[in-house]
């Protein structure tokens, strides 16, 4: 369910910040535009809105200078620990990860960036299934992360990495759960949701699903 990367996360919390800021040469292409991303996920976001994988904060306080109001889940206990900091105090980030959580009240929007990766493909589809439950009529499923067209494009990116000496890149690519666009817009479809993919950088798509 993700949580087995959080001793990762813990480790990463307080460098992260200057890893989406694109000063990590492995990394620059995966957080490149990550600016326009996170904008683009508030915007298309709506109403009361709950976020998984807070990390840092950092699409949070987008999500409140829009005036939404947000309900944070995070599993690093670091991460957390940062998102506190440079969050307002009465926002609320809890423990918990995309299976296992807790809402107090109606969601209309669900969102994360770079994260839903750390899922399998069979748990990325409890999780729809899950969320399908949860949302009205129009509510909306929000997400930026790695996606790959198909498992060609997917090799060729993991070949590319080791030919530029990118081996951090090229490990963590093949060792998280980076899923195919088929793949998710059958998952969506399934549970419900019309499903749109827009690309950002050679890695990142929002993957914008509407209830049906």
């Amino acid at each position: 369910m993700g949580t087995e990367f959080n001793q990762l996360f813990d480790e990463w919390a307080h460098t992260y910040d200057s890893f989406v800021a694109g000063k990590d040469d492995q990394y620059k292409e995966v957080f490149a535009h990550y600016d326009t991303i996170l904008d683009d996920v508030v915007t298309k976001s709506s109403g009361t809105v709950l976020e998984f994988g807070v990390g840092t904060g950092n699409l949070t306080n987008k999500m409140l200078d829009a005036g939404y109001r947000v309900y944070g889940i995070e599993p690093s206990k670091e991460m957390r620990a940062i998102a506190k900091q440079k969050l307002p105090k009465e926002v609320s980030v809890a423990d918990g990860d995309f299976l296992n959580f807790e809402v107090p009240e109606q969601i209309d929007t669900i969102v994360s960036t770079y994260a839903f990766h750390h899922l399998t493909d069979e748990e990325k589809r409890i999780a729809v299934e899950k969320y399908s439950q949860l949302l009205n009529k129009g509510g909306k499923i929000v997400f930026a992360d790695t996606i790959f067209v198909d498992r060609e494009a997917y090799d060729k990116t993991i070949q590319e990495a080791i030919a530029q000496g990118y081996n951090n890149l090229a490990n963590d690519l093949k060792s998280e759960y980076y899923t195919l666009i088929p793949i998710m817009q059958s998952i969506f479809e399934d549970n419900g949701f019309h499903v749109t993919f827009s690309r950002y950088n050679h890695f990142v798509w929002i993957m914008e699903a509407a209830k049906n």
